[in-house]
Protein backbone atom coordinates (compact mmCIF):
# COMPACT_ATOMS: atom_id res chain seq x y z
CA UNK A 1 0.00 0.00 0.00
CA UNK A 2 1.51 3.25 -0.96
CA UNK A 3 2.26 5.27 1.80
CA UNK A 4 0.73 8.54 0.39
CA UNK A 5 -3.17 8.82 -0.59
CA UNK A 6 -4.04 7.84 -3.84
CA UNK A 7 -6.20 10.02 -5.81
CA UNK A 8 -9.11 9.38 -8.07
CA UNK A 9 -10.42 12.04 -10.70
CA UNK A 10 -13.05 12.29 -8.37
CA UNK A 11 -10.53 13.96 -6.13
CA UNK A 12 -9.12 16.51 -8.67
CA UNK A 13 -10.47 19.90 -9.26
CA UNK A 14 -11.85 19.82 -13.04
CA UNK A 15 -8.60 21.39 -14.48
CA UNK A 16 -6.43 18.47 -12.82
CA UNK A 17 -8.87 15.99 -13.85
CA UNK A 18 -6.68 15.34 -17.22
CA UNK A 19 -3.76 14.46 -15.26
CA UNK A 20 -5.57 10.54 -14.23
CA UNK A 21 -6.24 10.37 -17.94
CA UNK A 22 -4.36 6.95 -17.38
CA UNK A 23 -5.56 5.91 -14.54
CA UNK A 24 -2.01 4.35 -13.15
CA UNK A 25 -0.85 4.06 -9.58
CA UNK A 26 2.03 6.02 -10.01
CA UNK A 27 0.04 9.21 -11.31
CA UNK A 28 -2.33 8.64 -8.65
CA UNK A 29 0.09 9.01 -6.15
CA UNK A 30 1.69 12.54 -7.89
CA UNK A 31 -1.87 14.32 -8.53
CA UNK A 32 -1.34 14.94 -4.80
CA UNK A 33 0.69 17.91 -6.36
CA UNK A 34 -0.41 18.56 -9.62
CA UNK A 35 2.21 21.12 -10.65
CA UNK A 36 4.72 19.00 -9.47
CA UNK A 37 2.76 15.69 -11.76
CA UNK A 38 2.85 18.02 -15.01
CA UNK A 39 6.41 18.93 -14.59
CA UNK A 40 7.36 15.35 -13.88
CA UNK A 41 4.92 14.38 -16.90
CA UNK A 42 6.18 16.40 -19.49
CA UNK A 43 10.12 15.14 -19.43
CA UNK A 44 8.60 11.51 -19.51
CA UNK A 45 6.53 11.98 -22.22
CA UNK A 46 9.47 13.89 -24.13
CA UNK A 47 11.26 10.50 -23.43
CA UNK A 48 8.98 8.41 -24.84
CA UNK A 49 7.23 9.95 -27.19
CA UNK A 50 10.07 13.02 -28.65
CA UNK A 51 13.25 11.43 -28.06
CA UNK A 52 15.41 10.40 -31.14
CA UNK A 53 17.09 7.70 -29.63
CA UNK A 54 15.92 4.34 -31.04
CA UNK A 55 12.97 3.32 -28.87
CA UNK A 56 14.21 -0.36 -28.23
CA UNK A 57 18.01 0.72 -26.90
CA UNK A 58 15.29 3.26 -24.82
CA UNK A 59 13.44 1.02 -23.37
CA UNK A 60 16.22 -1.53 -23.09
CA UNK A 61 18.20 1.07 -21.07
CA UNK A 62 15.15 1.62 -18.71
CA UNK A 63 14.75 -1.62 -18.30
CA UNK A 64 18.25 -2.26 -16.87
CA UNK A 65 17.94 0.79 -14.20
CA UNK A 66 14.67 -1.43 -13.39
CA UNK A 67 15.92 -5.05 -12.77
CA UNK A 68 19.24 -2.94 -10.65
CA UNK A 69 16.92 -1.19 -8.67
CA UNK A 70 15.02 -4.10 -7.97
CA UNK A 71 11.86 -1.66 -8.71
CA UNK A 72 8.78 -4.19 -9.48
CA UNK A 73 6.61 -0.63 -10.98
CA UNK A 74 9.15 0.10 -13.04
CA UNK A 75 9.80 -3.21 -13.99
CA UNK A 76 6.50 -4.74 -14.92
CA UNK A 77 5.17 -1.63 -16.58
CA UNK A 78 8.19 -1.09 -18.91
CA UNK A 79 8.57 -4.81 -20.13
CA UNK A 80 4.89 -4.33 -21.51
CA UNK A 81 5.44 -0.79 -22.87
CA UNK A 82 9.86 -2.58 -24.44
CA UNK A 83 7.20 -5.23 -26.15
CA UNK A 84 5.28 -2.14 -27.58
CA UNK A 85 8.49 -0.65 -28.89
CA UNK A 86 10.19 -3.73 -30.40
CA UNK A 87 12.04 -5.09 -27.04
CA UNK A 88 11.62 -9.28 -27.26
CA UNK A 89 11.19 -12.31 -24.26
CA UNK A 90 15.23 -12.59 -25.97
CA UNK A 91 16.37 -9.26 -25.31
CA UNK A 92 15.22 -9.17 -21.51
CA UNK A 93 16.70 -12.55 -20.58
CA UNK A 94 19.79 -11.33 -21.93
CA UNK A 95 19.61 -8.07 -20.31
CA UNK A 96 18.96 -10.27 -16.94
CA UNK A 97 22.06 -12.05 -18.05
CA UNK A 98 24.30 -9.21 -18.51
CA UNK A 99 23.00 -8.12 -15.85
CA UNK A 100 24.74 -11.52 -13.71
CA UNK A 101 27.85 -11.04 -15.99
CA UNK A 102 26.96 -13.98 -18.24
CA UNK A 103 27.65 -13.66 -21.98
CA UNK A 104 24.49 -13.09 -24.35
CA UNK A 105 23.87 -12.42 -28.16
CA UNK A 106 22.88 -9.07 -28.00
CA UNK A 107 25.04 -6.71 -30.37
CA UNK A 108 27.79 -4.32 -28.83
CA UNK A 109 25.84 -0.99 -28.95
CA UNK A 110 23.00 -3.06 -27.01
CA UNK A 111 25.22 -3.70 -24.53
CA UNK A 112 27.16 -0.54 -24.05
CA UNK A 113 23.75 0.84 -23.39
CA UNK A 114 23.08 -1.84 -20.51
CA UNK A 115 25.98 -1.28 -19.34
CA UNK A 116 25.49 2.78 -19.23
CA UNK A 117 22.31 2.25 -17.28
CA UNK A 118 23.79 -0.53 -15.08
CA UNK A 119 26.75 2.02 -14.20
CA UNK A 120 23.97 5.36 -13.57
CA UNK A 121 21.67 3.21 -11.53
CA UNK A 122 24.76 1.96 -9.40
CA UNK A 123 25.78 5.68 -8.89
CA UNK A 124 27.37 7.90 -9.62
CA UNK A 125 27.17 8.23 -13.35
CA UNK A 126 28.43 6.84 -16.64
CA UNK A 127 32.38 5.96 -16.48
CA UNK A 128 34.57 7.87 -18.72
CA UNK A 129 35.38 4.41 -20.61
CA UNK A 130 31.77 3.72 -21.52
CA UNK A 131 31.24 7.17 -22.70
CA UNK A 132 33.39 7.14 -25.03
CA UNK A 133 32.26 3.97 -26.57
CA UNK A 134 28.84 5.02 -26.68
CA UNK A 135 30.01 8.61 -28.07
CA UNK A 136 31.23 6.26 -31.03
CA UNK A 137 28.13 5.26 -32.30
CA UNK A 138 25.78 7.74 -30.89
CA UNK A 139 25.93 11.18 -31.79
CA UNK A 140 25.32 14.08 -29.12
CA UNK A 141 21.92 14.70 -29.31
CA UNK A 142 21.24 10.66 -28.85
CA UNK A 143 23.51 10.79 -26.17
CA UNK A 144 21.71 13.66 -24.53
CA UNK A 145 18.58 11.47 -24.64
CA UNK A 146 20.51 8.19 -23.51
CA UNK A 147 21.78 9.76 -20.70
CA UNK A 148 18.24 12.20 -19.93
CA UNK A 149 16.47 8.68 -20.22
CA UNK A 150 18.64 6.96 -17.84
CA UNK A 151 18.57 9.84 -15.12
CA UNK A 152 15.48 9.83 -15.12
CA UNK A 153 14.20 6.71 -14.41
CA UNK A 154 16.87 6.36 -11.76
CA UNK A 155 14.87 9.29 -10.11
CA UNK A 156 11.78 7.27 -11.11
CA UNK A 157 12.95 4.25 -8.87
CA UNK A 158 13.48 6.11 -6.30
CA UNK A 159 10.38 8.02 -5.84
CA UNK A 160 8.33 4.51 -6.68
CA UNK A 161 10.49 3.34 -3.60
CA UNK A 162 9.85 6.01 -1.52
CA UNK A 163 6.16 6.12 -1.62
CA UNK A 164 5.70 2.41 -2.15
CA UNK A 165 3.59 2.67 -5.68
CA UNK A 166 1.56 -0.22 -6.04
CA UNK A 167 2.24 -2.63 -8.90
CA UNK A 168 -1.22 -3.08 -10.81
CA UNK A 169 -2.87 -6.56 -10.42
CA UNK A 170 -2.95 -6.23 -15.07
CA UNK A 171 1.27 -5.51 -14.36
CA UNK A 172 1.74 -8.73 -11.60
CA UNK A 173 2.07 -11.02 -15.29
CA UNK A 174 5.23 -9.51 -16.16
CA UNK A 175 6.84 -9.74 -12.61
CA UNK A 176 6.08 -13.67 -12.53
CA UNK A 177 7.28 -13.59 -15.81
CA UNK A 178 10.61 -12.16 -15.05
CA UNK A 179 11.07 -12.29 -11.22
CA UNK A 180 13.74 -10.29 -9.59
CA UNK A 181 16.64 -12.76 -8.24
CA UNK A 182 16.31 -13.59 -4.68
CA UNK A 183 18.80 -11.37 -2.75
CA UNK A 184 22.17 -12.69 -1.07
Amino acid sequence: MARIRTRTRADLPPEDQDLLKRDISLYRVLSNNPTAMRAFSGLGQYIRHKSILDPRLRELAILQVGWVARAPYEWSHHVKIGYDFGVTDDDIRALIAETAGQSTGLDAHTKLVLRAAREAAAGPGVSAETYTALAAFLDEPRMVDLIVTIAFYCGVVRLLSSFEVDVEPEYQPYLDKYPFPEQE
